[in-house]
């Protein structure tokens, strides 16, 4: 029992021995391995070191390398700079040597430029006084040139003056046509239509819209000629052309300005003590009331006020100047420029009154009659004159078959009232211009057309009544002038 008690206790110290072998011998395996640890890092570490030498000296290798390359390149230019340097100083000796015989020749030379130096002075001075000449003679041709014109200018002022005369002693109406040009909106209808082939360009269009009208006289301007074709019972196609001739016609391309310098003697004619009637006639969507009220800007002011302008820059005279716009409706007047309520009310809403018909969808229904009344005094003569000037935008023209009034009874009485207005200038429009339409009176009427082809019955319409008129005889105009009391 003691030997085996023995022999445990052996065993115990024996495992305790063991163990703490055991213990020693990890300690001494985790020391082992701490220093292993320490030896892979201190190696690694001396990787990287050796690596980033490697690399550095193979960067400065590869810099070496560059470097002599950069060396190798610049002693090749060198060797070839000094090769051309060689060959330059070669050449520029061959040619310093040339140049010692070309000197001698550019001696020679130089000597006879300058002997042909002396003649060309001598030349030039002679065309210089020859220039100087002339010079003289283009200025006093551009003087003679200036004087020709100023004198084809008053030449011609003067034969408009003798032309006026002539008029005014034959007591006729004098009447101006003038033909509006084809306005953008005029196309719109036969593309609407279907009319317009496709592809047809806009000049195409515009010429199938346009009237045959011709201006032949290019002189004097006092010719339209109007052609239109039609198919008669054979169905055979008839060409007709018919001739008007008035005291002066205005082409499409005739501008505000153009107009009036042609009536400006005209409208002058009232300072002058004369009574003046000028009136636009013609059909609906014509250019009546462009021609006389115009537009915003000063290329396109119409005759009325171009006129009140006119009549304001008279010297040595004083005038007193009474205005008047009136509107002419279904044969009642109406005072456009009144204090009254109903005037004014008036005013507010139009000056002119404007209806639908197949002619136009504003077809101008009323009579539009501006009056300025001058009464003028000369302090230095005592002479006192008095004038009237009325200038009147007459309403449209069209024939009552072709205005599509007849089925309104409103636009039919309407349409009476103007065209039996414009017939005989009648009624309260005759009473408004008694005193311009006498023979006491200069009056022109300027005739105003339309250039499309669809207008072309009224348009000739229009001229017949302005032949007409042209060849009324009114009486000779006297002026109304008093002397000093």
């Amino acid at each position: 029992m003691d030997a085996e008690r023995a022999k445990l206790t052996k065993l115990a110290a024996d495992d305790r021995a063991l163990s703490r072998q055991l213990a020693s011998a990890k300690e001494l395996d985790l020391d082992k391995r701490r220093a292993l640890v320490d030896a892979a890092d201190e190696l690694e570490r001396m990787r990287i070191k050796h690596q980033r030498e490697i690399v550095d000296l193979e960067v400065e290798a590869a810099k070496r390398a560059r470097e002599a390359r950069e060396h190798e390149e610049e002693l090749k230019v060198v060797k070839e700079d000094l090769e051309t340097a060689r060959e330059t100083i070669a050449s520029l000796k061959s040619t310093v040597a040339q140049q010692s015989g070309v000197q001698v020749t550019l001696n020679a030379q130089i000597a006879a430029l300058q002997v042909e130096n002396s003649e060309l002075r001598a030349q030039l001075d002679d065309l210089s006084s020859v220039v100087s000449k002339g010079a003289l003679d283009y200025v006093d041709a551009q003087h003679k040139i200036e004087q020709l014109e100023k004198e084809a200018r008053e030449a011609e002022m003067v034969r408009r003056k003798l032309h006026n005369m002539v008029q005014e002693l034959k007591g006729n109406i004098r009447v101006f046509c003038r033909v509006r040009p084809v306005l953008p909106h005029d196309l719109v209808a036969p593309v609407v239509a279907g009319l317009r082939r496709s592809g047809s360009s806009a000049d195409d269009q515009e010429r199938a819209t346009a009237a045959d009208l011709t201006f032949p006289d290019k002189e004097d301007h006092r010719e339209i000629v109007v052609s239109s074709s039609s198919l008669n019972a054979m169905g055979q196609e008839r060409k007709e052309a018919y001739n008007f001739t008035f005291d002066r016609v205005f082409e499409p391309e005739a501008t505000q300005s153009d107009v009036y310098e042609e009536i400006s003697l005209l409208a002058q004619s009232c300072v002058d003590g004369y009574n003046i009637c000028i009136f636009a006639y013609g059909q609906t969507g014509s250019g009546k009331s462009f021609t006389m009220e115009g537009g915003s800007t000063e290329a396109t002011m119409g005759m009325i006020p171009r006129a009140a302008a006119e009549a304001l820059r008279n010297k040595g005279w004083e005038y007193k100047m009474e205005g008047q716009f009136l509107e002419i409706y279904n044969e009642t007047i109406n005072d456009l420029l009144g204090k009254g309520e109903f005037d004014k009310k008036k005013h507010e809403i139009k000056h002119e009154k404007h209806g639908t018909t197949l002619m136009n969808e504003r077809s101008s229904r009323s009579h539009s009659v501006f009056t300025l009344r001058v009464s003028g005094y000369n302090a230095h003569t005592g002479t006192r004159c008095e004038g009237c000037l009325n200038l009147v935008d007459l309403a449209g023209s069209e024939r009552l078959n072709a205005s599509g009034a007849a089925g309104d009874k409103d636009r039919l009485r309407e349409t009476q009232n103007i065209n039996r207005s414009l017939s005989a200038l009648g009624d309260s429009l005759t009473y408004l211009l008694q005193n311009s339409l006498s023979g006491n009176s200069k009056t022109l009427m300027i005739l105003n057309l339309s250039p499309l082809a669809a207008h072309l019955g009224e348009s000739l319409t229009s001229l017949r009544f302005a032949t007409k008129v042209n060849n009324t005889t009114i009486g000779t105009a006297r002026k109304q002038v008093r002397g000093p009391s």
